[in-house]
């Protein structure tokens, strides 16, 4: 163990006995003065929330009954079973009812991590795999391993936890705090808050050897000026926080960023975020930039048109792939054939088959190597940043986008990779990170790594030009949240209001429908729905349709409850259906938290909550209402309970702003 100043660090041996001073009874602090506390506390949180995740599966498992489970959308059962050919070398099985007819609803989704088993998955071997994708009658699965005997009998799929994240978070804060081995980062004691002045630190230049060449902004007159400052500023300092407010193009600032940082030739380049879907938008920018980008993952986690610039995908094509393929033959040669041998010419053949083994891991770590060194950007999710295959490869430059959406444990996997100059693009009155335990949410693991920072005093470059929202729907966000900072890069004549409702003020297209329903609680006990409001959502969106201005694709539902979105999906597909070729197809419909860095032409959003208490539940988070109010382009509709509603300040005043406005549209509120 070693010492520096009053901070005990830790050593990579794990045995270190801490004593920390902080409980996680106390508030999270934004300054961390001794490394032990930070280790501690982010220690418990991640494996509070771990042990809350497994448990709430295995309560599910073992206590819900069978329709609680199906009423949830978080199990399907008694499903037929069959190979579909293979996905970069795993195979694909396909899970289909036994009749063939229509799949119940449910929440699987692309990339989703499903457990297989037959009938208990507490009891019995299961197989995990990833959802690559799903129709209305059957649900396509990849997995590392096929289940035996697939066809005979019945199959269930379940919703797992994900142990992985635990793990590599884990060893990450281990790495962090270590002054011994490959990991790390210069950056620990600023990213700690624990120095004198943090905004000055932060502005020193990195400390990063290499070339020096010139940069310039004048090749890329996409950017705004403000965006154009960020990306100036994030050149030169070892840490810059970039807030983009909704619709500011936060991602196509840092697609640019890393262009200039890749043209400078200072080193590795590690772009990250906490999903694959913005993972995907970085890469997808940066492969339009001409970039050199590679991404590490899964490829059935990766959406399907960026397939090709997946590792796996460019070790298939690559020019030692023939070779590896030889040896590959010839081993599974000798294999067949050792039955037939024995005494020396048996022990001689399992002598070629282990150097045959030694000379394919050789060949494959050569591949992998070669394709990495060629990369200018290596695009990967937070926690899949810490996959083994990329070893100790460092990385100095390090930009994590919607990097308020990551815990800290999880910002600081990528981080570790050797960071000598970070950026963290996101924006913090927006969502925060997504935490199922109360417990641990409650303990801090809810506060980002860019939020603490800039509560030490780092300031962040805002984004302040929008180009998403019509006028009218900027205002209010704007006024609360950005402190009148945002300005419109779009003109009311760009953003007209759709017809199909009859807007109280078709100036500005944004209404407020009062729906005096009841909210009742749903099959899992944890979430809300409200049938009225569903029915009013169903009326407002035909007859958005009925005129033809807008299509089904242009149209986005979102409500705060996953219990709303499962009665909206029932009531929409009895009503005509929303897969390929029925009435509402290509109609969204999501929660909030599914909605953020998304964008439609109109929105449509049921708040639930209605109840004589006056209790809004988390509709008090502020931060969800700006995310549920800025996703709209042309038109955004809310429906829900005034009196309700009024209990809530944030509420109280976005509907005071709607009443001053004229926007309150109690025409259709009985329609």
């Amino acid at each position: 163990m070693g010492k520096k100043g009053s901070i005990r660090r830790m050593n990579s041996t794990r045995d270190e006995i801490f004593e920390p001073r902080i409980s996680l009874e106390d508030e999270m602090p934004h300054i961390w003065k001794r490394g032990q506390d930070h280790f501690s506390r982010f220690t418990k949180l991640i494996k509070i929330e771990l042990d809350d995740e497994t448990a709430m599966v295995e309560e599910r498992w073992k206590k819900w009954n069978k329709q609680r489970l199906l009423a949830a959308g978080l199990t399907l059962f008694e499903l037929d079973a069959r190979t579909q050919g293979r996905f970069f070398g795993d195979p694909i099985v396909v899970f289909e009812q036994p009749d063939r007819n229509r799949m119940p609803t449910h929440r699987f989704g692309h990339g989703d991590i499903v457990l297989i088993s037959r009938t208990k998955p507490w009891g019995e071997k299961i197989y995990e795999g990833i959802v690559l994708d799903r129709g209305p009658t059957r649900i396509r699965v990849v997995v590392n391993e096929k289940p035996k005997d697939l066809k005979k009998g019945r199959w269930r799929i379940d919703r797992g936890a994900n142990r992985v994240a635990h793990d590599r978070m884990h060893d990450a804060l281990i790495s962090f705090h270590s002054t011994e081995g490959e990991g790390g980062t210069t950056l620990r004691d600023l990213l700690l808050g624990s120095l004198h002045d943090c905004a000055s630190s932060a502005e020193m230049p990195p400390e990063i050897k290499g070339k020096k060449k010139i940069y310039s902004l004048k090749d890329i007159e996409s950017l705004n000026e403000s965006q154009q400052n960020a990306v100036e500023v994030a050149m030169q300092r070892r840490l810059t926080l970039i807030q983009g407010p909704p619709g500011t193009g936060k991602t196509h600032t840092a697609v640019h960023l890393l262009k200039q940082l890749a043209d400078k030739g200072q080193g590795a380049i590690m772009a990250s975020a906490e999903s694959n879907v913005a993972v995907d938008n970085l890469l997808e920018g940066l492969l339009d930039l001409g970039v050199k980008a590679v991404r590490i993952g899964r490829p059935v986690k990766v959406r399907e048109n960026l397939r090709d610039a997946t590792l796996d995908a460019l070790l298939e094509t690559h020019p030692l792939q023939d070779e590896l393929n030889y040896i590959r033959d010839e081993n599974d040669e000798l294999r067949r054939g050792l039955s037939k041998l024995k005494g020396k010419e048996k022990g001689l053949a399992h002598k070629d088959i282990k150097h045959n083994f030694k000379e394919m891991r050789r060949i494959e770590s050569e591949m992998t190597a070669s394709v990495l060194d060629e990369a200018e950007v290596v695009c990967a999710t937070t926690i899949g940043s810490g996959h083994q295959i990329l070893g100790n490869r460092r990385f100095p430059i390090v930009l994590i986008d919607e990097a308020t959406q990551a815990s800290e444990p999880s910002a600081l996997v990528p981080i570790n990779r050797g960071c000598r100059q970070l950026i963290l693009v996101g924006d913090h009155k927006q969502l925060p990170p997504t935490v199922i335990s109360d417990t641990a949410e409650a303990g801090g693991l809810g506060q980002s790594l860019f939020e603490r920072l800039h509560k030490c005093a780092i300031p962040a470059q805002m984004l302040t030009t929008q180009y998403r929202m019509h006028p009218s729907i900027r205002e209010f966000p704007s006024a609360r949240f950005y402190e009148n900072q945002l300005e419109d890069g779009c003109t009311k004549e760009q953003r007209p209001a759709p017809a199909g409702l009859l807007w109280p003020d078709w100036d500005h297209p944004v209404a407020f429908i009062p729906v005096d329903g009841a909210e009742e609680l749903d099959e899992e006990g944890s979430s809300r729905s409200n049938y009225s409001e569903a029915a009013k959502v169903l009326s407002i969106v035909d007859g958005l349709l009925q005129i033809g201005d807008i299509q089904t694709t242009d149209i986005g539902i979102i409500t705060p409850y996953n219990g709303q979105v499962r009665v909206l999906s029932d009531l929409f597909e009895q009503a005509g259906g929303r897969e390929i070729g029925e009435k509402y197809s290509g109609l969204e419909i999501k929660s909030v938290d599914g909605y953020q860095g998304r964008e439609k032409e109109v929105i449509v959003f049921s708040t639930v909550r209605a109840n004589e208490q006056g209790e809004v539940g988390f509709l008090k988070d502020k931060r969800r209402l700006n995310v549920a109010l800025t996703r709209a382009k042309r038109g955004l509709i809310v429906i829900g309970h005034l009196s309700t509603l009024r209990q809530e300040p944030t509420w109280k005043s976005w509907l005071d702003w709607i009443e001053e406005s004229g926007l309150l549209a109690w025409h259709l509120a009985n329609d």
